[in-house]
């Protein structure tokens, strides 16, 4: 390849091994499947009509979006052994990717927020969690997320790219695509580096403040509603801290010289699905609520499934009639 001619196309090279595709697809499945239903029952039934599932809702459609943005080509790579990707399409998939990311803890913040008001000031909580404001609160959320990696992501494309332009990754990972830039990019990486702290450090301190104050008014309660407190937080807690934790290891093993590169790879994929993976289960497991709109939503599918079956097909009901 000529090296003095401007890069059109970048090439996908990341981890080569065929078990990545039945995993990425299997794990796609899920994701979708599970995240659709969370946003399904939120939306049509009454009792789930509260602000706390309202964020849950914008969560897991984010959830969605950022998965949506990589793993369908990553797919594509491994079924049609076309690993390009338009420099355009490089771009915007970077800048989604991380938008959306950076979204999901915006929203996690929020979440905590309106916890410790529910908690911490439950007399209040109808005149300070207004559906104005958390309308808001949701547009501040996604603004956060689209308006700090937009910087980044601008400066990216103005970098000047002439060569080589395969992709050390199976994603348009801001830092693999920076490494094949002609120019130093030391600034670059400063630069984003330095947003990445700030999503990551201010929505965790933000949240971490939410709950020190929820621990101090817990104190305070008596033992059953101690227990309400943590049944109600538990599962928001375990989604902040696997999300959280999957984010260092990432970041951990980009400043590690002597890391595998192949490994740094899984666990950058592994990252971008684990959460958006987990969040249904972990709510569904610990939130009674939602177990009963699960069973509420499976018995109206029961009943319609057999209207359907009296009004096409009455012949193959069961008789239950007793002669007499």
């Amino acid at each position: 390849m000529n090296t003095s001619r401007p890069v059109e196309y970048f090439i996908l090279d990341g981890v080569k091994d065929r078990y990545v595709l039945p995993i990425c697809f299997m794990v796609y499945v899920f994701v979708l499947s599970g995240n659709s239903m969370i946003i399904y029952l939120v939306r049509t039934d009454p009792k789930l009509n509260t602000l706390m599932y309202f964020f849950l809702h914008n969560l897991f459609f984010s959830d969605i979006v950022y998965t949506s943005v990589t793993i369908p080509k990553i797919l594509s790579v491994f079924l049609t052994d076309d690993k390009t990707i338009s420099k355009t399409g490089c771009f915007l998939q970077m800048y989604f990717f991380l938008s959306t990311g950076t979204t999901g803890r915006a929203l996690l913040t929020v979440m905590a927020f309106d916890r410790y008001v529910a908690i911490c000031n439950p007399l209040w909580y109808t005149t300070i969690m207004t559906r104005q404001r958390c309308i808001l609160l949701i547009f501040a959320s996604w603004g956060f997320g689209a308006f700090l990696v937009l910087p980044i992501t601008i400066w990216a494309t103005q970098l000047p790219f002439c060569g080589p332009n395969i992709v050390r990754h199976m994603l348009c990972d801001h830092s693999s695509v920076l490494s094949l830039a002609c120019i130093d990019t030391s600034r670059n990486s400063i630069f984003s580096l330095t947003l990445a702290l700030i999503a990551i450090l201010s929505t965790f301190l933000l949240i971490l403040i939410s709950y020190i104050c929820i621990g101090k008014a817990m104190r305070k309660m008596s033992k059953a509603q101690q227990l309400k407190v943590a049944a109600t937080c538990g599962s928001h807690l375990i989604v902040v801290c696997s999300s959280y934790i999957s984010a260092s290891f990432v970041y951990i093993s980009y400043r590690v010289a002597r890391f595998d590169p192949d490994v740094r790879i899984v666990i950058a994929v592994l990252y971008s699905v684990l959460t958006p993976l987990l969040n249904p289960i972990i709510y569904s497991l610990r939130n009674k609520e939602l177990q009963d709109a699960m069973k509420r939503a499976f018995c109206r599918c029961t009943i319609n499934l057999e209207s359907c079956i009296t009004l096409f097909c009455p012949d193959k009901l069961p008789n239950t009639h007793q002669p007499h």
